[in-house]
């Protein structure tokens, strides 16, 4: 047999996760949002300050900075990630870097920064992801093509007949067989567990109030008390007049910003960092661009597999809830206990900025692995374009 090997296990470099925090998620909404009056240099800016502050770190420690962000147009262009810091005062001499990788971009933004302190490159990073969705629409992509040509050319839409991601949430939900009450109930569920969570205060490790809309928001806009089948079979289907998703079983279009501080072991201790979690692991997928949201399936399996894990060794999960049906496939593939997933809701409640959801994801389930003094946990999420991402993490704190 051929011995499993962990990527990190091969560095002498261990990868902490010394902070990780995010801003309320806002309904992207231009007269009821809270963001609707704010530029997201100032949303990404606050999880900077934040995280300086919570650390303690002098910010001309950190050495870069690598945030998500899909829609890198008007407001969030010419790098909203230094602009970003420029913009709170910080040292120019740190550098920024945006990456795109569609959902995925804030959680691969912590991939990558953790990849530059396992190999040696820096010490300390910065890393996550925002998005307004209010000011820059999840369908300017398409107006840009408009103005400076089509991404998907003839000789591309010769190999792949496009869908958009509703599209391929029906498709998943096609070939598992996952009705409209198993997601209406997913969703009922996620809504009924992020209000328990609001309720205890279990997302104040991780929140960062701002003063938005004339008050201190400390919660998220989009979640719904009080949810219930009954409300939700009154919704007609979004995407398909014969389907059976609804924006009820949708994650709602949403504004945010999240981030998470990496460190060496050595620069935890050099500068008296609080070492909370660890990162054991980390991979990237491709799946088939048509049903394309499948990707937290293959991504999961191979962190398992690569660690000579089950999924009954995982103490608690984050699986982005980009659309119930994506969940409840990978639930069926996967067979987990599901009073390990998304224990607090998730974005069908909480809300999904795109660029920003998966540092959110992290900074939620190192939060929750703290309070419930539990040790591993896993993070995956769907990516438009056919593309899963995974994270496994270790408590240390």
């Amino acid at each position: 047999m051929v011995e499993k090997r962990n990527p990190f296990q091969r560095s002498a470099r261990e990868v902490v996760i010394a902070e990780a925090a995010r801003t309320p998620m806002g309904k992207s909404h231009p007269e009821r949002g809270w963001f609707r009056d704010t530029h997201p240099n100032d949303m990404l800016g606050a999880v900077y300050t934040d995280l300086i502050r919570r650390s303690g770190l002098d910010p001309a420690v950190v050495e870069d900075l690598v945030i998500g962000c899909t829609a890198p147009f008007g407001e969030q262009s010419r790098n909203i990630g230094r602009n970003a810091w420029l913009q709170v005062g910080y040292p120019p001499e740190v550098p920024a870097v945006v990456l795109d990788r569609r959902c995925g971009s804030a959680q691969t933004a912590v991939e990558m920064g953790a990849a530059l302190v396992g190999s040696g490159t820096h010490d300390v990073v910065l890393a996550g992801g925002v998005e307004h969705m209010g000011h820059v629409p999840i369908t300017s992509p398409a107006k840009i093509s408009e103005l400076y040509g089509d991404p998907w050319p003839e000789a591309l839409r010769e190999r792949y007949d496009f869908v958009h991601q509703g599209e391929s949430a029906e498709l998943i939900a096609d070939r598992w067989g996952i009705s409209r009450q198993d997601m209406d109930e997913f969703a009922v569920r996620s809504h009924r567990l992020a209000t328990e969570a609001i309720e205890a205060g279990r997302f104040d490790a991780e929140m960062i109030p701002l003063d938005l809309a004339g008050e201190t928001r400390v919660t998220d806009q989009t979640v719904r008390p009080g949810t219930t089948l009954d409300s939700l079979a009154g919704l007609k289907t979004a995407f398909r007049k014969d389907g059976r998703i609804t924006a009820g079983s949708s994650s709602p279009i949403s504004d945010g910003a999240s981030g998470v501080l990496l460190a060496s072991r050595e620069a935890v201790d050099t500068h008296g960092l609080h070492a909370r979690a660890r990162i054991l692991d980390q991979t990237t997928v491709g799946v088939d661009p048509i049903i394309m949201l499948t990707g937290p399936i293959p991504a999961t399996q191979k962190l398992l597999d690569r660690n000579g894990m089950s999924i009954n060794d995982i103490d608690l999960f984050e699986v982005n809830e980009a659309f119930s049906s994506v969940v409840l496939a990978w639930e069926r593939e996967l067979k987990p206990d599901m009073d390990k997933v998304n224990v607090n809701g998730g974005a069908i409640a909480l809300g999904h900025p795109v660029g920003a959801t998966g540092a959110r994801l992290i900074a939620t389930i190192v939060a929750e692995l703290e309070r419930r003094d539990a040790e591993i946990g896993l993070v995956t999420m769907c990516c438009g374009g056919g593309l899963g991402t995974a994270t496994l993490i270790q408590r240390i704190g």
